[in-house]
C-alpha cells in the first residue's frame, strides 16, 4: 500500500496562544511521544516540531485517516485534551500540501515574522531528536534534508533573510513604537536563552541605555551580560529589577508564570507608577495575562506581534514571491523522487528475475561444454553479467522516469510483460 506524508497539528495561523501553550511538548518528552506514535501500525515514521508558533507532527502513513486519528489521540493524551476538543483545533496537510508546508516552515515563509532565522535551527534539532529516537525512515530523512536545502536556497538566493527579523526583534520594534526613544530606557530580559539573547542584541543595536539580565542560571546571565555590556542579577532579585526597568521581555522555558499581578503591582508602587512595557515571547507564557488589567502596564504576548510583523510583510513581498517559486520547484523534485520509490520493488523484481535466467542459462551452457577451463568459464560468466547490465540500464532508467511521470502505468506494464507477479513454477 502506498504511503502518504501528512502533517497534523496547530500553528499561529489558526490556533490562539492558549491552545498552543497547552499543546507544547517539552524537548525531553519528544522521544517518548514519537515512540508511542510509531508503535501504531498506521504510523511508519514521525517527527515532532514544537515551537512558540506551532506544534506539528510530520507523519508517513499507509492509512492517512487512521494516522490522523491516532496522532490526535496521542497528542490529546499527552497534553490533557479531550479528543473532540483537540480535533476541532487541529490542522491537516496531506501529500503535496504537507511537503510544501514543511518546506515553507523551514524557509521561514510561514513564520510569524517572515525570514526569521531561528526556525531552521529548531527544525534541525527536532529532526535530530526524532532520528535518535528511531522514528525517522527513508521518506522523512529525505524530506527533512530536502527542507534544509530549500531553506538554504531561499536564504542565499533571495534577500528575505537580510530583511527579516526574529520574533525577538519584532518585540523590540514594538517597544520602539511605544517609546519615542530607547536611549534613555532600561531593559530587563528574563531568561537568557536564544530568544532572550536575540532580544538583548536587538535592544543594544537600538541604543537602549542599559540591559539587565535575570535568569535562574546566573552564570549564563553573567556571560551574556559580559558579552553585551549589561548587568546580570540573581533570579531572586527579579522584584528589584522590575523597579528599574522600562521594558521587560520574558523568554524562559518555565511552566508557570514568572510574573504575577501582585509582583507587578508592588513594583509599580516603588517606581511611582511609571509606565511599564511587558512583552512575553514565551510559550507557555511567562507573564500572567491578568497583569494587563493594571494601570500603567502594557502587556503583549506573541500573538500581539502579528501587527508588527504585518508592517514588514509588504517590503518583503517581492523576495517572498521568489522564495515561493524555489519552494514549488523543490516540492516537485521531492515528489518525483517519492514516486520513484513505487518503482523500486518492480526494478528489484525485474533485475532478480533476469539475473536468475542469466545464471541458469550460463550453467546450462557450461554443462554442454565440459571442456571449458575455469578461466574461460569466469570470462563467459563475466561477459553475461556485463551484457545483462547494459541491456537493463536503459529500461530501468526509463522505468524510474516514467514511473514518476505516468505513475503506475509503466510499472504495471513491466510487471505484466515480464510476469513478475507469477510464481517461478509458472514460467
Amino acid at each position: 500500500m502506498e504511503s502518504q506524508l501528512l502533517i497534523v497539528g496547530v500553528n499561529h495561523h489558526w490556533s490562539p496562544v492558549e491552545v498552543r501553550e497547552r499543546l507544547a511538548i517539552a524537548p525531553e518528552q519528544v522521544a517518548e511521544f514519537l515512540r508511542r506514535l510509531v508503535a501504531h501500525p498506521a504510523v511508519q515514521e514521525a517527527v515532532l516540531i514544537s515551537t512558540c508558533n506551532r506544534v506539528e507532527v510530520v507523519v508517513v502513513s499507509p492509512t492517512p485517516d487512521e494516522a490522523v486519528r491516532v496522532t490526535t489521540e496521542e497528542l490529546a493524551a499527552t497534553r490533557g485534551f479531550s479528543d473532540l476538543e483537540l480535533h476541532d483545533a487541529l490542522l491537516q496537510y496531506r501529500s503535496r500540501e504537507a511537503v510544501r508546508h514543511l518546506f515553507r516552515v523551514a524557509s521561514s515563509l510561514d513564520s510569524l515574522v517572515v525570514g526569521e532565522p531561528q526556525i531552521l535551527g529548531q527544525i534541525k534539532d527536532f529532526y535530530r531528536r526524532a532520528a535518535a529516537a528511531g522514528t525517522v525512515g527513508v521518506v522523512l530523512h529525505r524530506c527533512f534534508h530536502k527542507a534544509f536545502t530549500v531553506a538554504k536556497r531561499v536564504r542565499t538566493e533571495t534577500g528575505i533573510a537580510s530583511r527579516a527579523v526574529s520574533v525577538s526583534s519584532a518585540a523590540v520594534e514594538l517597544a520602539s513604537k511605544v517609546f519615542e526613544r530607547l536611549d534613555d530606557k532600561t531593559a530587563l530580559l528574563i531568561g537568557a536563552g536564544t530568544m532572550g539573547e536575540l532580544a538583548a542584541r536587538h535592544l543594544v543595536a537600538h541604543g537602549v541605555r542599559s540591559v539587565l539580565f535575570v535568569n535562574r542560571n546566573f552564570e549564563r546571565a553573567a556571560l551574556l551580560a559580559q558579552q553585551l555590556g549589561g548587568t546580570a542579577m540573581p533570579f531572586e532579585e527579579l522584584p528589584r529589577a522590575l523597579v528599574w526597568a522600562d521594558v521587560v521581555i520574558g523568554s524562559t522555558a518555565a511552566d508557570e508564570f514568572v510574573l504575577t499581578p501582585e509582583m507587578v503591582r508592588q513594583a509599580l508602587r516603588q517606581r511611582n507608577f511609571r509606565p511599564l512595557f511587558l512583552i512575553d515571547v514565551s510559550v507557555p507564557r511567562n507573564f500572567d495575562p491578568r497583569i494587563n488589567q493594571l494601570d500603567q502596564v502594557y502587556l503583549f504576548d506573541v500573538d500581539d506581534l502579528v501587527a508588527v510583523a504585518a508592517q514588514n510583510r509588504e517590503q518583503r513581498l517581492e523576495q517572498a514571491e521568489r522564495a515561493e517559486l524555489i519552494v514549488e520547484a523543490e516540492v516537485d523534485a521531492f515528489l518525483r523522487w517519492l514516486r520513484t520509490l513505487d518503482a523500486v520493488p518492480t526494478i528489484v523484481a525485474l533485475r532478480d528475475r533476469l539475473e536468475r535466467i542469466r545464471s541458469e542459462e550460463v550453467e546450462k551452457f557450461f554443462a554442454h561444454h565440459p571442456q571449458l577451463d575455469d578461466r574461460m568459464r569466469e570470462d563467459i560468466a563475466a561477459f553475461s553479467r556485463t551484457l545483462l547490465a547494459k541491456v537493463l540500464h536503459a529500461p530501468l532508467t526509463q522505468l524510474k522516469r516514467e514511473g514518476a511521470k505516468h505513475e503506475k502505468l509503466y510499472l504495471a506494464a513491466a510487471r505484466r510483460l515480464f510476469r513478475l507477479d507469477h510464481d517461478e513454477e509458472e514460467d
